[in-house]
């Protein structure tokens, strides 16, 4: 009897065992791929356009659509918008669909770039373009104020024989001829200029500079009626 008992419960439990299903842990599920948005194309107000209308609320302001290209894998976009006079930033974020408006202040140059976003971590920006918006009674826009191509705003640069070369960008939506005064120096870049600084009709200058120093310049640009000033930029030598 005891033999049988000891068989039955070996039995049940054998049982038991093969049908517990044992201890396996659960297939886990795949973390989802976000992939980098796409880049919008840009389509208005269109690139270098002079006399953009908008539409005119007050005798000082406009109300201007921008509009894009939808992204790929995007699900939102922020639109910058840069007054070029005076630096002052407008951002509109989370913008669901490719275009919006804004009231900005008439006879004014502004940039604008639009940037494509999803869940992930990683965004990506559209070009940047420029535009004038028109102003009352205005025939000759001044040109766009000067970008700094390099060295690179807040760069650390290596002197080549003791001297930098400056390159900046800039345009006139009028299409006339452009000189431009450089203004360079170790203080604020609002220095006077040297006479060999004013004047030049290319948008590059070599500068003689010394090691571990900070330089602070800006350029003015002039068609011959109206003149634009960039803001100040720095760079330091090694």
């Amino acid at each position: 009897m005891k033999l049988r008992h000891i068989l039955f419960t070996f039995i049940i439990f054998g049982s038991l065992m093969s049908c517990g299903g044992g201890d396996s842990a659960p297939t886990p599920t795949p973390t989802p791929v976000i992939k980098t948005p796409g880049k919008s194309v840009l389509i208005g107000p269109a690139n270098a356009k002079t006399c953009e209308e908008g539409t005119n609320i007050t005798p000082t302001q406009s109300t201007v659509t921008f509009s894009w290209n939808s992204a790929s894998d995007t699900e939102r976009y922020d639109l910058k918008i840069i007054n070029l006079n005076t630096q002052e930033t407008i951002i509109q974020s989370g913008i669901t669909t490719t275009s919006t408006t804004a009231t900005l202040t008439r006879g004014i140059p502004y940039s604008w770039m639009v940037t494509s976003k999803n869940k992930g971590a990683t965004s990506t920006d559209s070009d940047t373009w420029k535009f004038y918006l028109a102003g009352v009674g205005v025939t000759n826009y001044a040109p766009f104020p000067a970008t700094a191509l390099s060295p690179l705003p807040g760069a650390t640069v290596t002197p080549a024989n003791g001297k930098v070369t400056l390159t900046w960008d800039t345009s006139d939506v009028d299409g006339g001829p452009l000189t431009h005064t450089l203004s360079f120096d170790t203080v604020d870049g609002k220095q006077p200029p040297l006479a060999a600084n004013t004047n030049l009709t290319v948008k590059t200058k070599e500068v003689t500079v010394v090691a571990n120093t900070v330089y602070y310049w800006r350029v003015a640009t002039s068609d011959g009626t109206n003149t634009a000033t960039s803001v100040v930029y720095t760079f330091k030598t090694n």
